[in-house]
């Protein structure tokens, strides 16, 4: 597995986040589609790529039939995330949380160095389907501090037609009103430090006397300003009626709706449109004393090149400023003793569990917090070395005999779950699978 640096200016006070949103219109990933040009990954110069620090991708229309809603249950995740952890975890990559509504689906991965620096982790959805009563339009969210910073994104797809537009305006106060955290300070979406908004948002172009045909003809005449004005998302934007919290940077490609399937062309049943957008607000109020907080977009763009639905991915790539000398409280692992059918672990001294913490055994190189093996909740209310002697108190995980391997590396990570949030506060160093003498394995 390959461990990368992230190459930034100012590692340790900016963040690099890069965003997918990506209509799928129910069809499943190709393999031949490589993933790694939609997630940037440039494998033909290793020593001059930026590695992203968080990747944020937000998928609409999953395929959501009751059958493949249960096995996406059973496994984990769909066919679409399981593709991208595919790709992400060749370059150490671990997927954080998921979120889904339906065909709706965010996930987060981030670099695995940065797994024990994310803190109040949150998910949440909210149907506008049908009047609020159906989950096939709506939001789901990841929320999040990390290195003294919030961040929220938002994945969302909403009423769809050009004739909808009040609807879509509907959604997105619908959204902004209903959905809410539990984490302190940060109960609104609009509160955190740094919002991201992505999505199929389905705005249209206003005009009906402009067709479809001509909308293909201005696209290859690349006069995309004159149709940009006639752009849903930004009128409502500038009248304050929705989104208005938010910015968006120039829009330089192609509408990414409606494109024949398996086709760079236009299907001209409908009228062509920017439906899918990225858009952030950062919350630059002086309320940190020893930084600014602000964002630095580098890159929006579509990805033509892939068709296998009838909507262009779009990708956003932005640095944000964190507070590195925050101060967290970090779990740490002394020693990790594979007995048998027991791993035995010591904790950091005077470190006090909470209800509903748990320790997981996982492979070494997991990439998911899925990964789990087996996992037991901690001795709950007390320090685990409440004597004199540092690390008097040893804790122990039991598994069945098959569990472990003997040619296989493991660790244990300590997971925080408070109520709806979660933290993971440490990760053991690596250790082997159990020691049997040549009668055992006999």
């Amino acid at each position: 597995m390959s461990s990368r640096t992230s190459e930034m200016a100012c590692p340790e006070e900016r963040l690099r986040i890069y965003f997918v949103t990506y209509n799928v219109a129910t069809k499943f990933p190709d393999p031949r589609e490589d993933l790694h040009q939609l997630l940037g990954i440039t494998l033909c110069d290793k020593s001059k790529l930026v590695w992203p620090d968080l990747y944020f991708i937000g998928l609409q229309e999953v395929k959501s039939q009751p059958q493949n809603l249960i096995l996406d249950y059973i496994l984990f995740e769909d066919p679409w995330t399981k593709a991208f952890r595919d790709v992400l975890k060749k370059y150490d990559y671990v997927k954080v949380r998921s979120q889904r509504l339906q065909g709706l689906v965010l996930n987060v991965f981030c670099l695995r160095k940065h797994l024990t620096h994310l803190r109040l982790i949150e998910t949440q959805y909210t149907k506008t389907g049908f009047g609020g009563i159906w989950g096939n339009k709506g939001a789901v969210s990841i929320r999040m501090n990390t290195y003294g910073v919030s961040i929220c994104v938002v994945n969302t797809h909403l009423t769809p037609h050009d004739h909808l537009l009040a609807d879509r305006i509907s959604d997105y106060n619908t959204i902004v009103t209903d959905h809410t955290f539990t984490a302190p300070f940060t109960s609104r979406i609009l509160y955190h430090d740094y919002i991201f908004w992505i999505g199929d948002l389905n705005f249209r172009l206003n005009g009906e006397e402009l067709t479809a045909t001509d909308i293909d003809l201005l696209v290859k005449k690349k006069q995309l300003k004159e149709l940009l004005e006639r752009d849903q998302l930004m009128m409502v934007m500038k009248a304050q009626q929705a989104f208005a919290e938010l910015n968006e940077s120039n829009i330089t490609f192609p509408p990414t709706y409606k494109y024949e399937f398996e086709s760079q062309e236009f299907d001209l049943k409908r009228r062509p449109s920017w439906t899918d957008r990225i858009l952030y607000k950062v919350n630059a109020a002086d309320i940190y004393d020893d930084i600014e907080i602000h964002t630095e977009q580098h890159t929006y763009k579509s990805h033509p090149d892939y068709s296998v639905s009838d909507h262009k991915p779009v990708t956003g790539e932005f640095d944000i400023v964190v507070r590195p000398n925050v101060e967290e409280n970090i779990v740490e692992f002394q020693d990790c003793i594979v007995e048998e059918n027991f791993i035995s672990y010591k904790l950091q001294r005077d470190f006090i569990p909470s209800n509903g913490d748990w320790i997981g055994l996982f492979p070494n190189e997991f990439s998911s917090l899925d990964d789990y093996i087996i996992y037991e909740y901690v001795s709950r209310g007390k320090p685990i070395s409440v004597s004199d002697e540092p690390h008097a108190n040893t804790e122990r995980i039991s598994y069945n005999d098959s569990a472990l391997r003997l040619s296989e590396m493991y660790c244990l990570v300590y997971v925080a779950q408070r109520g709806y949030l979660m933290e993971v506060l440490g990760v053991s160093p690596e250790f082997s699978g159990p020691h049997r003498s040549v009668e055992q394995s006999t």
